[in-house]
């Protein structure tokens, strides 16, 4: 007679029998990773990549000294816009604290504030950022802003005269007069330039 084939053991649970259940949980333990697992996995790799670029490049953006440098260039622009189409002679004036623009009243022989134009009002720094003037190769003192002036205080000290052209100058806005800066100018051919770090290349 042929032995009788030894029955396969099956695995059993605590309670003595095994279950679709129990089957069900070990598949699942042994599948693997899930999505959400892997998905998580990366975004840490993505964070601790980007936290080792910024460290090897050094690079460190002051958004707020690049947007007031690019707004301090946007006026000077249209300043010079301005004077072209009016035939009018504008002004800046920068103290320790802003800076703000002029023009040349002809029928008073004086300069004052440019009332009627509310862009080119005075605008106040944000804290922290130091600005310097540089005019024709030598540097401004800047005083500290007085609230009530004579004609004298409104004398600028840039000048853009009607036909567009303007005095040589550089104003530089630096974060904490040590840190990142940015700065306008007009170059040798009397145009008007600015950089910063957040300027692209070109």
């Amino acid at each position: 007679m042929r032995p009788k084939a030894a029955k396969a053991s099956m695995p059993t649970s605590v309670t003595g029998t095994w279950s679709n259940v129990d089957s069900l949980r070990l598949a699942r333990t042994s599948a693997g990773f899930t999505l959400v697992e892997i998905l998580v996995v990366v975004v840490i790799i993505g964070l601790i990549s980007a936290g080792a670029l910024i460290a090897f490049t050094g690079e460190k953006r002051d958004r707020q000294l690049e947007r007031e440098t690019d707004r301090v260039y946007a006026l000077l622009d249209y300043v010079r816009e301005q004077s072209e189409l009016q035939t009018r002679e504008y002004g800046l004036r920068v103290d320790a604290a802003g800076y703000e623009f002029v023009t040349f009243d002809v029928r008073g022989q004086a300069w004052r504030a440019v009332d009627e134009d509310d862009a080119l009002g005075r605008r106040e720094l944000p804290a922290g950022l130091v600005p310097t003037l540089v005019v024709d190769g030598r540097k401004v003192v800047l005083d500290e802003p007085k609230e009530e002036k004579d004609l004298q205080e409104f004398a600028p000290q840039v000048i853009v005269f009607g036909s567009g052209d303007m005095s040589s100058f550089e104003f530089q806005l630096q974060r904490d007069g040590e840190g990142p800066e940015g700065k306008v100018w007009s170059d040798e051919n009397g145009a008007l330039q600015t950089d910063h770090p957040g300027k692209p290349a070109t």
